[in-house]
C-alpha cells in the first residue's frame, strides 16, 4: 500500500472523520505525527490523540500548521459557516470535502482560490473496507486526485468518477451497506423461523457473506461464476435461487431508482 508523505489535516472527528484520521493510521498509510485533526470534542480529541496523532480544539490553529490537504469532515448543513471561519487559510491548497449533496460549484465558491477534490464514502470505511467515490473538481491536480484515492484507498476502494456519476454511486454505494444490513436480517429471521438460534445464525450469515465477498474480492471472479460453483443441477441451492432471484433482482432495482429519486428530490430543494 501506497504510504503518504503529506500532511493531512481532518477537520470534524465524528463518525467519518474520525474514522478517516484513525484509518490512516491505523492501515500504516500515513505515520501518527503527519495526520492532524480539529474537533470541539474534548472526548473526540483525546480518543485520536492516544494513536499518536496531533489534535486541536480549533481548525485555524490547526490549518495555521500549513498542512498539505485538508479533509472538510462536517455535516453539509454547516459546511458553508464552518469554512467560513479558516477558507483564507485554504488559499492554493488541496482540499478534499466528504459533504453529502454538496456539488464542486458550490465547494468551490466557498473556496476560490483552493484545489477542491469531492468524495462521497460509505460508513464501512471505519473498518478499512468502506467505498469511496473520487471527483476532481475544476482546479484539483492530478497530484490531488491522486492522493484523495490514497487516502481514501487505505479505507477500503476508492474510485474517479465523474460528478454526473455520483447521485448513482449514492443510491448504489452509499445506501449499499443498509441493503446488506437488510439482506443478513431477512436471512437470520427465515433461520430463526425454522428453529435457528438467532445470535448463532446471524453471527454465520455474517461470516458467510464476508467470506464470499473475500473470495470474490481475490479471486476477481464473476459473480455469476461463483454461484454456479456452489450450486448443484437440481439440487437446495438451485431451488432458492429460483425463487430468489426474480424478487432479490426486482427489489434491488426499485430501491435504486427510490433513492435516486429520494437524491434529486432533495436537490431541487436546496
Amino acid at each position: 500500500m501506497e504510504k503518504i508523505e503529506s500532511t493531512v489535516a481532518v477537520v470534524g472527528a465524528g463518525a467519518m472523520g474520525g474514522a478517516i484520521a484513525a484509518g490512516l493510521v491505523g492501515s500504516g498509510v500515513a505515520d501518527c505525527g503527519s495526520v492532524l485533526v480539529a474537533d470541539p470534542s474534548a472526548e473526540r480529541r483525546e480518543t485520536l490523540g492516544k494513536l499518536g496523532m496531533r489534535t486541536f480544539d480549533a481548525a485555524r490553529e490547526m490549518l495555521a500548521q500549513k498542512p498539505d490537504v485538508t479533509v472538510l469532515a462536517v455535516k453539509p448543513q454547516i459546511l458553508p459557516a464552518v469554512v467560513g471561519e479558516f477558507a483564507d487559510l485554504l488559499d492554493g491548497s488541496a482540499v478534499i470535502s466528504i459533504a453529502a449533496g454538496v456539488p464542486l460549484a458550490a465547494l468551490e465558491q466557498m473556496l476560490p482560490s483552493s484545489r477542491v477534490v469531492r468524495v462521497m464514502p460509505n460508513l464501512p470505511v471505519q473498518v478499512l473496507s468502506g467505498a469511496t467515490a473520487v471527483c476532481g473538481g475544476t482546479r484539483a491536480t492530478d497530484d490531488d486526485i491522486r492522493l484523495a484515492c490514497t487516502i481514501f484507498g487505505a479505507l477500503g476502494s476508492a474510485k474517479v468518477m465523474r460528478e454526473d456519476q455520483l447521485d448513482a454511486e449514492g443510491a448504489v454505494v452509499s445506501c449499499g451497506p443498509a441493503y446488506i444490513a437488510l439482506m443478513v436480517d431477512a436471512m437470520t429471521r427465515a433461520g430463526v423461523e425454522n428453529g435457528l438460534p438467532a445470535a448463532d445464525c446471524r453471527e454465520m450469515v455474517l461470516s458467510t457473506m464476508r467470506g464470499v465477498c473475500q473470495q470474490l474480492l481475490d479471486s476477481g471472479e464473476h459473480p455469476r461464476s461463483y454461484m454456479e460453483r456452489v450450486t448443484s443441477p437440481g439440487g437446495t441451492t438451485a431451488a432458492g435461487l429460483r425463487s430468489l432471484e426474480p424478487y432479490l433482482v426486482e427489489g434491488v432495482e426499485e430501491a435504486i431508482d427510490a433513492a435516486l429519486a429520494r437524491t434529486r428530490d432533495l436537490a431541487k430543494r436546496k
